[in-house]
Order: structure tokens, then C-alpha cells, then sequence
């Protein structure tokens, strides 16, 4: 019968009369820019991620940048982050004149080794940007630790782990700022582009807040040049609709794993890390084999959906070609470039659905 890869209607389906009832309530009010339920739900979702504040943009590309105008990155500075992350991770610091410099994977749990951190630290260094990637936080202890030591703050980017938990804490809440971007496919999604950052600085917080808006704390007053990355009301209202029912489409996404996990056992791939002190959301159910492109195609013939995250790394896209890191510069994050595939996951699917899915893969290699 086919499973697609994601499946948004079948979200909508579920909470229709919710957020049918919400978009009215914004259209009628004509609250279309920030206003009153982008408040709320910025105080919603900074009580969820267990921080003080929240500060709603209109993408997590801009909730990177705001966090790293915030905290005055600038020519000349580097910023630490992953290898193998989006592309998104890094527009931002380029956007700030500032160099990104890559660490590679830790292959017991697909994020930043922080065993290989300190080595990439030097004075210019001005923040670590570690990355939750496909919904399983990074070992954030040690990175903190490593960081505090050199006297670098941290921001995370946990565009892809919106309620995930790192020894019984919410990511957004492990450093200094965090951010999440609420792309329509993400597991917190928009109808359209959002993001947010969550921080506990007052500070912090209230710089942001003038930036997003054009650097004004009053309207038509300006004290610096900000950005128009506010949050649209629409997104705010259907964002908080979705927000109360996120634990429940998380708990699913982690049973799917689970069954994932029991059905393909036995094949030779390599799946997702096991939950130890993390509480993975599942994004993105990632498994790995050297004979990725030919089992992708045999399940694209079988109507599977399946993607690749992410075929090429950020360090060798032509557009950080200027970086001169050459193929082998992180040897660990190309490798699993070249096996890594994204298989059918999102809350609705059916049990049937993943064994048709595992049997698919069965097929393959049998």
C-alpha cells in the first residue's frame, strides 16, 4: 500500500476543529504580526522547555542568528559546532562574518564528539553551537564542562528535539540560549516557517525581543538596527494548539522506535543509539548501511518513503568551499554521509505501516 515519509494531514486530521477554531480566533481578532498569541504561546513554550523566557521568530535560522547577534559574535570570531548537521547551523555564524569550525562525530551516539572539542578551541573561539540532532540531545555535561573551562558559552541547536530530555532535562534548557526551528515537518511544527530561543538571561531575552523587531523597544523608537524576524500570530496560535499535544506525539514517535528497533534487529545496519541518559524524540529515524542508495531505491519502488539527512556535510558544500576542508577532514562524519537513511516517522503511523516498512527492508537483504 505505500507509507509515505511524513504524513501531515494525518496531524491535521486529528486536531482539526483545535486549530480551525485557533486561526479563526487570529483572522478575526487581526492579530497577524506578534500580538497577543505569540505571547502566549512564548510563555507556553518557555514553561515546557523549563526556561524564563521565550522569544518567537519567524524561523530557526533566525532564532540561530538573533541568539548570536545577542551574544555579539562577530568578524573574526569562531563558532564550534558540528560536522554533520543542516546547513542552517552554520548560515548564521557566516552571517556574522564569523568562521565556523567543525568537530566530528562520536559513532556511539551520531552528535558532537566532545573527546575531539577541546583540540578545536583557540582564542578566537567565542561559542560552541552543539547540535540535537534527529531528536537525541548531545552530551551535554561534557560539553558544558569543556566550555566553562575555557570560558565559552553554549547554545544549542534543538531545531530537531523539541521536548527531548538529557538526564531528566529539556533541551533548550542546557545552555546558555537554545534554539528550535518550527519548520512544518519538525515534530513541533508550524503552518508555515517559525522558530524560537529559550534562555534564562533577562538580558539576553530583552535584546532579543528589540532585535527581532526592527531594534525597537517601543514602536518607532530604535535604539540599533535590528531584523523583522517576528513571529506571525497564525503560527503563534497554531504552535500553541500543537504544543499541548506534543508529549503524546513524542511518546508515540519513541514507541515506533522501539518497534523499529525489534523488527530490524537482526539486519546488517546500523540503528539509532539506544536511550541511555537521553530521552530521544525521534525527528528522524536514522539507520546506516553501506548499501544505502540501493535500498533506498528499493523502497522508493515499493512506495516507502525514505530520505537522506544529510547526503553531502556542511564542510563540503560548495558553499563553505572557501574553508578549504578537503574530503577525509572529518573522516567519521563522510562516512556516515554515505550510509545514513531516514526511514518513514512521524506520530500517526500505524503499526502496519512499519512492518510493511521492516518487511520492505527484509526483502532487500534477503
Amino acid at each position: 500500500m505505500g507509507v509515505p515519509f511524513l504524513d501531515l494531514k494525518a496531524q491535521y486530521r486529528s486536531i482539526k476543529p483545535e486549530i480551525d477554531e485557533a486561526i479563526a480566533s487570529v483572522v478575526g481578532d487581526c492579530a497577524f504580526a506578534l500580538g497577543k498569541y505569540v505571547l502566549a504561546f512564548e510563555q507556553d513554550f518557555a514553561a515546557y522547555c523549563e526556561t524564563k523566557h521565550c522569544i518567537a521568530v519567524n524561523s530557526g535560522t533566525s532564532a540561530l542568528h538573533l541568539a548570536m547577534l545577542a551574544l555579539g559574535i562577530a568578524p573574526g570570531d569562531e563558532v564550534i559546532t558540528a560536522a554533520n548537521t543542516f546547513i542552517a547551523t552554520c548560515e548564521p555564524i557566516s552571517y556574522q562574518g564569523a568562521t565556523p569550525v567543525f568537530v566530528d562525530l562520536n559513532e556511539a551516539t551520531d552528535t558532537l564528539d566532545p573527546a575531539k572539542l577541546k583540540a578545536a578551541i583557540t582564542p578566537k573561539t567565542k561559542l560552541i553551537v552543539p547540535v540535537h540532532l534527529y531528536g537525541r540531545p548531545a552530551e551535554m555535561d561534557k560539553i558544558n564542562s569543556i566550555a566553562a573551562e575555557a570560558g565559552i558559552p553554549v547554545l544549542e541547536d534543538a531545531a530537531q528535539a523539541h521536548g527531548a530530555r538529557y538526564k531528566g532535562r529539556k533541551t533548550g534548557s542546557l545552555g546558555k540560549l537554545g534554539c528550535f526551528s518550527f519548520y512544518p515537518g519538525k515534530n513541533l511544527g508550524a503552518y508555515g516557517e517559525g522558530g524560537a530561543v529559550v534562555t534564562d538571561s533577562d538580558d539576553l531575552a530583552a535584546r532579543m525581543r528589540r532585535l527581532r523587531d526592527h531594534g525597537s523597544d517601543k514602536k518607532y523608537y530604535h535604539r540599533e538596527v535590528g531584523y523583522n524576524y517576528r513571529m506571525e500570530g497564525i503560527q503563534g496560535a497554531v504552535l500553541a494548539v500543537k504544543l499541548r499535544h506534543l508529549d503524546d506525539w513524542n511518546a508515540a514517535r519513541r514507541a515506533h522506535a522501539r518497534r523499529y528497533r525489534d523488527l530490524l534487529a537482526d539486519l546488517p545496519v546500523k540503528l539509532p543509539p539506544e536511550e541511555d541518559d537521553c530521552q530521544s524524540v525521534y525527528h528522524l529515524f536514522v539507520i546506516g548501511t553501506e548499501k544505502r542508495d540501493e535500498l533506498l531505491k528499493h523502497l522508493g519502488e515499493q512506495g516507502i518513503g525514505a530520505l537522506i539527512h544529510y547526503p553531502v556535510p556542511v564542510h563540503r558544500q560548495q558553499a563553505y568551499a572557501d574553508l578549504g576542508l578537503g574530503e577525509g577532514s572529518y573522516p567519521l562524519t563522510e562516512k556516515w554521509a554515505d550510509r545514513i537513511l531516514s526511514l518513514p516517522m512521524y506520530a500517526e503511523l500505524s503499526d502496519a505501516q512499519i512492518d510493511e516498512v521492516c518487511e520492505c527492508i527484509r526483502g532487500f537483504f534477503n
